[in-house]
């Protein structure tokens, strides 16, 4: 049994969602997204609650039924609050700046890095060495920010590079004489 799968999501007040057979449609005060169910599980929408329950007890039923559920919850918490990842730049020289809609790095390479986000997903750049990823879509959001860090990911020696902000790099021990 989920225990993810058996909660219940509840709309909060301002957010309206609609179920017709399998997709959902979920409007709310940033906008309006969408998903599909997959076959294996089966969604009910009563008033502001809507349950999912798996169609039946195959394994495959079993393990959409939770997954169904948080992105179900995920829709509605990115149309009421929003998603936002945090990314950090360490190393001397290391900064970013905002170009319109694009960002401007400087990562110790010998050009600039330019990066361009996908739609509904934007940049902010509150001090030079961090970088605001904020959208509806959490997987949006997370990918963008997954694709910044790989410019120049934290490496261990020294702990240069972008990585997200709380995040613990181990660091190694260098060469010894």
């Amino acid at each position: 049994m989920s225990r993810i799968g058996k909660k219940p999501v509840e709309m909060p007040s301002g957010v309206t969602a609609e179920l017709n057979g399998k997709s959902l449609k979920v409007k709310g005060p940033k906008g309006e997204l969408s998903m599909t169910f997959v076959r294996e599980v089966e969604a009910k929408l009563d008033g502001s609650v809507l349950t999912v329950t798996p169609v039946d007890d195959s394994q495959r039923a079993r393990a959409m039924w939770g997954l169904q559920r948080s992105l179900a919850a995920n829709l509605i918490e990115g149309v009421t609050a929003g998603f936002q990842k945090d990314l950090e730049l360490r190393g001397v020289g290391y900064r970013a700046q905002m170009k319109g809609n694009n960002i401007v790095m400087q990562l110790g390479f010998s050009h600039e890095v330019n990066y361009t986000p996908r739609p509904g997903v934007s940049l902010a750049t509150p001090k030079p060495t961090l970088i605001s990823v904020t959208g509806m879509d959490k997987q949006a959001v997370g990918q963008t920010a997954a694709e910044i860090r790989r410019f120049r990911k934290p490496e261990p020696y020294k702990g240069k590079g972008v990585r997200y902000v709380g995040e613990f790099v181990r660091s190694k021990e260098g060469k010894k004489k």
